[in-house]
C-alpha cells in the first residue's frame, strides 16, 4: 500500500472555499492562508453563534502501543462515513507538534484514506499557531528576567520562578539550563529549563478561552513565580498580560481544511494529554457545532489521559457534554497488552488476545461511569484473523456495548459506514444523565485521587514532600476548586509504562502540583513523565527529505 503522503500528494484538493460553503460559511466568513487553509475570524463566529447546537462524538482509544491504535484515522473515517451518509458533519482536531513529528510518534492528521490534507502543511508550521505559543510564552520569560534585571520590583525569588521557557521540538539537552551568565549586562544568573511548547500554560489557555478578553484574563492569571514571601506573581504583576493575548490574535482563531473526502475539518490547538489536558480548542469544537449537526472530536492518548480531561475539564468550559463515545482499539494492540512483542504479532494469539481484553475493558466501564453510551471501534489489520475478530466481538458484547470493525485505513468513508450507523443509534438514543468523575468543592487530594482510584484502577495516591508543601499553598491561595490534570505515562493505567493491560492496587506518586490559573487546573506529575520529551535512536526525521521541486517525502 502506498504511504500516507503518497495518498495525500496524489488527491485532488478543493479550494477551501468550497470547503467553507459546504459547512454554511461564504468566502467573506473566512481569512485565507493561501488555496487550501483558512481561518474564521471571531466575526464568523459571532454570526454562527444562535445556530442549534450539534450532536457531538468523543473519539478515544484503549493505552497506546508501539503497534498503533489510529485513534485520529478513526476519529476521520467516521466523519467521512457520515459524510458519504450525507450528514452534516464536521471534524474538530488537534494540530501536530513538530515534536513527535520528527522524533517518532508521528503526525495527527489520520492515515492511508483517512487522512486530513494538505497534511504536509499541517503537520510542518500549518498557520503558524504553535510558533505564535511559543513567542509568547518566551516573552514571559523575557519580562520576568528583564524585572529580575531592573532592580527586582516585584521582589521575585529567582530560585522561585516556575514559568519556563519552551520550543516545539524535542530536545532532552535543554530540559535544565542555566541563563543570565556573563556578566551584570547580560541579566541575573539563575536555573532554568525548556519545556516542549505544547506543555506551555500558554497553549492551555489557547484551547481553553472563549474570546479574545477570555483570552486576556486567562494570561493574566498566570502565576509564572513566587516572591521572597512566597506569594505567587502573575502575567499581571509583571504588566505584560495585554501585550501576551496581541501575540495571539490570529493564532486563537480556529483553522479550516477538509479530509481526503472533502469533509469540513477545524484544527486547532494542539496540548499533549500525557503532559496537558489534550484537547483541542474551546472555539474550534463550539463553532463546528454551530456549523454541523454531528461534530466528531478526539482526546489525546488513551481514555485514561485525554478522554478523562476532556471529560471531566474541557467539557466544563464547553458547556456541552458528548452524546456518545467512541473507544477505539486493534487487535494487535490488545495482544501487546497481553504480554506479546511486537515481532510476535501477526502470529494468531487468542490467550494473549483476552488477557490484553482487559485494558479495553477498563476502558469501556470508565466511560460508562460518565453516563453516555459507548461503541467500540477496531481499527482492523489484514494480519487480524477470523478468530480473533470473533473473540474479540464477543467479549466487548458481553459487556453491553456496541461494536463495529472498521477499515477506514485502507477504504476511508467506506470502511466506517457501520461504526457510522452505531454512532448514530448511540447519539439518537434515549438522553442519560452525565456524571462528572468528581465535584469541584471536592480537595485537590480527593480529585487525584478520584482519578487514580476509580480510572486508573490505583490503590493509593503518594506525595513528595515538595508536593505536600505544595498542597497546602494551593489551599492557602484559595485554588483548591479548581479540577485537576494528571502528567503520567500514556503507555499504563499506572505511572509505571511497563505495567501493561489492566493493574490493580498499584501507588502512584505525586512528585509536584502546578497550579495553571489560566488554563484553570492544577497539574499534578507522577512518575518520571518528562514535560520536554527526548529524540529516540532513530528519529523519523532521518527518513525524512524534499526534491529540488519541494516535494516532500518520508513524511510518513
Amino acid at each position: 500500500m502506498k504511504t500516507d503522503i503518497e495518498i495525500a500528494q496524489e488527491t485532488t484538493m478543493k479550494p477551501i472555499v468550497e470547503i467553507a460553503q459546504k459547512a454554511g460559511l461564504t468566502a467573506d466568513d473566512i481569512e485565507f492562508y493561501g488555496k487550501y487553509k483558512a481561518k474564521i475570524p471571531f466575526s464568523s463566529m459571532e454570526k454562527v453563534k444562535d445556530n442549534p447546537e450539534g450532536k457531538l462524538v468523543l473519539v478515544t482509544s484503549i493505552n497506546p502501543t508501539p503497534a498503533g491504535e489510529g485513534k485520529s484515522t478513526v476519529t476521520v473515517g467516521l466523519a467521512d462515513a457520515f459524510n458519504r451518509q450525507g450528514k452534516n458533519v464536521m471534524v474538530a482536531l488537534r494540530e501536530p507538534s513538530l515534536g513527535p513529528v520528527m522524533g517518532i510518534k508521528g503526525g495527527a492528521t489520520g492515515g492511508g484514506y483517512a487522512q486530513v490534507v494538505p497534511m504536509e502543511e499541517i503537520n510542518l508550521h500549518f498557520t503558524g499557531d504553535i510558533h505564535a505559543i511559543t513567542a509568547a510564552n518566551n516573552a514571559i520569560a523575557a519580562f520576568i528576567d528583564n524585572s529580575l534585571q531592573q532592580g527586582n520590583p516585584l521582589n521575585i525569588d529567582p530560585r522561585r520562578i516556575s514559568w519556563k521557557r519552551v520550543v516545539d521540538l524535542n530536545d532532552r539537552a535543554l530540559r535544565h539550563v542555566t541563563v543570565g551568565l556573563g556578566g551584570p549586562l547580560n541579566g541575573v544568573p539563575r536555573e532554568d529549563g525548556f519545556d516542549i511548547t505544547v506543555a506551555s500554560e500558554i497553549m492551555a489557555v489557547l484551547c481553553l478561552a472563549t474570546s479574545l478578553t477570555d483570552l486576556k484574563e486567562r494570561i493574566a492569571r498566570i502565576v509564572v513565580a513566587s516572591t521572597y514571601d512566597r506569594e505567587p506573581v502573575t502575567v499581571a504583576d509583571l504588566g505584560v498580560a495585554g501585550a501576551i493575548a496581541m501575540l495571539l490574535k490570529e493564532a486563537i482563531k480556529p483553522n479550516l481544511v477538509q479530509t481526503l473526502e472533502g469533509t469540513p475539518t477545524l484544527i486547532h490547538g494542539g496540548p499533549f494529554a500525557n503532559i496537558a489536558h489534550g484537547c483541542n480548542s474551546i472555539l474550534a469544537t463550539r463553532t463546528a457545532l454551530k456549523l454541523a449537526d454531528i461534530v466528531i472530536t478526539e482526546a489525546g492518548f488513551g481514555a485514561d489521559l485525554g478522554g478523562e480531561k476532556f471529560l471531566d475539564i474541557k467539557t466544563r468550559q464547553l458547556g456541552k457534554t458528548p452524546d456518545a463515545i467512541v473507544v477505539v482499539a486493534t487487535i494487535r494492540a490488545l495482544k501487546m497488552h497481553g504480554g506479546l512483542d511486537k515481532k510476535e504479532l501477526t502470529t494468531e494469539d487468542v490467550p494473549a488476545l483476552e488477557r490484553g481484553f482487559a485494558n479495553l475493558e477498563r476502558h469501556i466501564k470508565n466511560m460508562k461511569t460518565y453516563g453516555r453510551p459507548v461503541v467500540v471501534a477496531v481499527n482492523q489489520f489484514a494480519d487480524d484473523t477470523e478468530t480473533e475478530v470473533a473473540k474479540l466481538t464477543e467479549m466487548t458484547t458481553e459487556l453491553g456495548v456496541e461494536v463495529s470493525l472498521t477499515q477506514v485505513f485502507a477504504k476511508g468513508g467506506e470502511g466506517g459506514l457501520d461504526l457510522a450507523d452505531k454512532v448514530s443509534e448511540a447519539i439518537e438514543g434515549p438522553a442519560q444523565d452525565f456524571h462528572y468523575l468528581y465535584e469541584l468543592d471536592k480537595s485537590t487530594e480527593e480529585k487525584i485521587e478520584a482519578v487514580v482510584t476509580k480510572i486508573y484502577g490505583g490503590a493509593k495516591v503518594n506525595y513528595s514532600p515538595k508536593a505536600r508543601r505544595q498542597l497546602q499553598e494551593i489551599e492557602k491561595n484559595g485554588w483548591s476548586e479548581l479540577p485537576v490534570c494528571l502528567a503520567k505515562t500514556q503507555y499504563s493505567f499506572s505511572d509505571n509504562p511497563s505495567l501493561l493491560a489492566a493493574p490493580s492496587g498499584f501507588e502512584v506518586t505525586v512528585r509536584d502540583l502546578i497550579p495553571k490559573l489560566g488554563a484553570g487546573f492544577i497539574v499534578a506529575l507522577t512518575g518520571d513523565v518528562m514535560t520536554m520529551p527526548g529524540l529516540p535512536k532513530a528519529p523519523a526525521a532521518l527518513r525524512m527529505d524534499i526534491d529540488e521541486k519541494g516535494l516532500i517525502s518520508g513524511l510518513f
